[in-house]
């Protein structure tokens, strides 16, 4: 399923937030939206998801504009997952997952065996089948956002937006959910904070600055030293893994960084090999 966002404006008051940004998302793709604090990830993603309304330009899914779909007619299309969620309420696993069933059911519609399977089979998409009694207090943070996750597949959805899913997570787990999300078979939007698992996850890249699209392209053609330097104000080292096809970014002057990058491409190892 399509995404496709035209000449969208979007603000607060008197500041605007996002101005003129289109962006088009092929069927099964999966987009990363990259750029400094207070570019306008966040703000984008809301709106291609309908959960803000544009003040200029509009979203099609489909080819159908979001915007004259009901708000339960577009939960059955598309499903977002926020940053982090947490809850003082004793749930478990289980009753978390069931929430995403909500746009199809009525209000006095019983548990129906169609609700059961789709629950069922979301858990076992992220593997957290033999955790549903769980309760939620005592749940990993990777495990909280394969819970979310969980809960938005359980939606029946062909389109996902993710707010920085790995935020916060040991890098294990962040290349652990990214590749389940990409191995879902969805059109899929996802913010992210770090480049290089942005390159080895994602089919393309739209980097934002200051509210608008300043790059839009292939990992390969968008994360380039110049780029790096200008939008991020960083130094950086661009060489090319897999074949000369994904980018791997090694920052300048910062062991933090370096240290990163060889913990990324030690845990690539660990795993199932190709990322492509």
């Amino acid at each position: 399923m399509s995404v496709l966002a035209e000449n969208l404006d979007w603000g607060v008051g008197r500041k605007t937030i996002l101005r003129d940004v289109s962006i088009s998302v092929a069927p099964g793709e999966t987009l990363g939206l990259i750029g400094p604090n207070g570019s306008g990830k966040s703000s984008l993603l809301r709106l291609l998801a309908g959960l803000k309304r544009p003040l200029a330009g509009r979203v099609t899914i489909n080819g159908q504009p979001i915007a004259r779909m009901t708000r339960k007619a577009l939960s059955r299309e598309v499903a977002f997952v926020q940053q982090s969620a947490a809850t003082e309420t004793s749930v478990s696993v289980l009753d978390v997952v069931r929430l995403g069933r909500t746009p199809h059911r009525s209000a006095l519609s019983g548990w129906s065996a169609e609700d059961e399977g789709a629950v069922s089979h979301a858990l076992g998409r992220v593997d957290m089948l033999g955790h549903r009694a769980q309760s939620w207090q005592t749940l990993s943070g990777g495990e909280r956002q394969r819970v979310h996750i969980a809960r938005a597949l359980a939606q029946s959805p062909r389109v996902m937006f993710l707010d920085e899913p790995t935020n916060h997570l040991d890098i294990h787990h962040q290349i652990e959910i990214l590749r389940m999300v990409r191995d879902l078979d969805l059109t899929s939007v996802i913010a992210l904070h770090d480049l290089n698992l942005a390159a080895m996850f994602c089919d393309k890249i739209v980097v934002m600055r200051s509210g608008a699209v300043f790059a839009a392209g292939t990992p390969r053609a968008v994360l380039t030293e110049d780029l790096l330097r200008e939008v991020f104000r960083v130094e950086a080292e661009v060489t090319f893994l897999d074949g000369g096809v994904r980018p791997h970014i090694r920052f300048e002057h910062d062991p933090a960084g370096a240290a990163r990058s060889a913990r990324v491409a030690a845990v690539e190892d660990a795993l199932a090999p190709g990322y492509g």
